[in-house]
């Protein structure tokens, strides 16, 4: 390896790894996750399961060689990672499944990456899309467009901004769970509606990272991603797609019906985001299309798998296993995404959907046509059938556990 690669991967945590992986660590256990497990337990390589939470549908996959439990505290886990990372004689790879995971990863890179091979860029580079804040001074740099946008102070701010409805209240980052930050938005359609909520946001997360934003209309169709993997800010493969349905409908936390799409609009605002950032691994980009100019806006930057990723297999974009390939440093093989390939997560699209024909703004016909036609499903699969069984009995006990504690979303 040349100096100058070898200072290119400290710098930024580029893919390619000094020692191959022969195992992986997949950080999570939900429906992201899942889709991390199949996609490399399908081609033979061992996989281990860090479980926490109550979604745990990875642990259930037929693909994890095993579980095991991720603890609450950082220092436990550096402890709990590092004794992994000498298990079995395997030289183990580290994949993240959600962002507060990645970001963990991201914060302690110099430490971990000297037992185990990441796919997380250290901190300097990750913030960039794990911060709004960062996000958007990046795209500044960039020259790419995003909803206008604030980050208020104090409350004064809001009661003197020259303010046009309605809005949106969100946070830069979520690094907890409360009503707030799962909501993932808040709409607000005049002042006073604003700074209630604006009052109440500040009860439940640091003032300094709160920001409102221009609520951009439109249905699903106007909802779109740019998928990624990438090395050292280059684009490696890429795919575009359409989050036609959400759940919760207004601001979902999770898309549950996706379709691959040709939408060239993207591709250069997103690799000028990426080669800014000098990002290495995979990531998602969100878009909202604006009513009137058709112009992309930026949403959010996901440095990590997304919720529809498993799609991407079937479009010819295995993500997961392209990332691998890179690890192992094998050539990268063609990978030209299909238009017109299909995701649903049933379990929550159909709650999404019928919200849609309850309002009219979706006719029965039109929703029962779309996810009869072939598709990708989120969870069944036909080689790995125990996630879908314990699917529903998942989600009751985690909505109970929520009601519960009088957080439910």
């Amino acid at each position: 390896m040349s100096v100058a690669r070898a200072e290119l991967e400290r710098d930024h945590g580029a893919l390619t790894a000094r020692e191959a992986p022969t195992g992986a660590l997949v950080l999570g256990s939900d429906y992201r996750a899942l889709g991390v497990v199949r996609s490399l337990g399908r081609h033979g390589i061992p996989v281990r399961v860090l479980a926490s939470g109550d979604d745990r549908l990875a642990a259930y996959s037929r693909y994890a060689l095993d579980v095991v439990e991720w603890p609450d505290v950082d220092r436990a886990r550096l402890e709990l990672l590092v004794r992994l990372a000498a298990a079995d004689g395997r030289t183990w790879a580290l994949l993240p499944s959600a962002d507060e995971s990645a970001a963990f990863v991201a914060r302690n890179h110099e430490e971990l990456s000297g037992s185990l091979v990441l796919t997380t860029p250290p901190w300097e580079v990750f913030e960039w899309a794990y911060d709004k804040r960062r996000t958007h001074e990046l795209a500044i740099a960039a020259g790419v467009a995003y909803p206008w946008t604030i980050y208020p102070r104090e409350r004064a701010e809001l009661e003197q901004a020259d303010l046009k409805f309605p809005l949106v209240l969100k946070p830069t980052v979520k690094p907890e769970f409360n009503r707030f930050t799962a909501a993932k938005a808040w709409r607000a359609d005049d002042r006073e509606t604003l700074l209630r909520l604006y009052d109440e946001a500040r009860g439940l997360v640091d003032p300094d990272v709160l920001m409102v934003q221009e609520l951009i209309p439109g249905d699903g169709a106007a909802q779109l991603s740019y998928a990624a993997l990438a090395e050292s800010g280059t684009v490696l493969q890429s795919l575009t797609a359409q989050r036609t349905r959400q759940y919760p409908p207004d601001f979902g936390r999770a898309s549950t019906f996706v379709e691959t799409i040709d939408e060239p609009a993207l591709e250069e605002p997103s690799r000028r985001l990426i080669e800014a950032s000098k990002f290495s691994g995979l990531l998602e980009i969100e878009y909202k299309a604006d009513a009137e100019t058709g112009v992309p806006l930026l949403l959010d930057m996901n440095p990590r798998v997304w919720g529809w990723q498993s799609l991407c297999a079937g479009a010819g974009v295995d993500f997961p296993w392209l990332l691998w390939r890179r690890l192992t440093g094998a050539d990268d093989p063609p990978a030209d995404a299909l238009p017109g390939v299909r995701w649903v997560r049933l379990s929550t699209d159909l709650p999404t959907a019928l919200k849609e024909i309850t309002h009219r703004r979706m006719s029965a016909r039109s929703y029962a046509a779309s996810v009869l036609r072939s598709h990708e499903g989120a969870i069944f699969a036909r080689d790995d059938l125990r996630p879908g069984l314990v699917e529903l009995p998942l989600l009751a006990r985690t909505l109970a556990r929520r009601m519960r504690a009088g957080s439910a979303v």
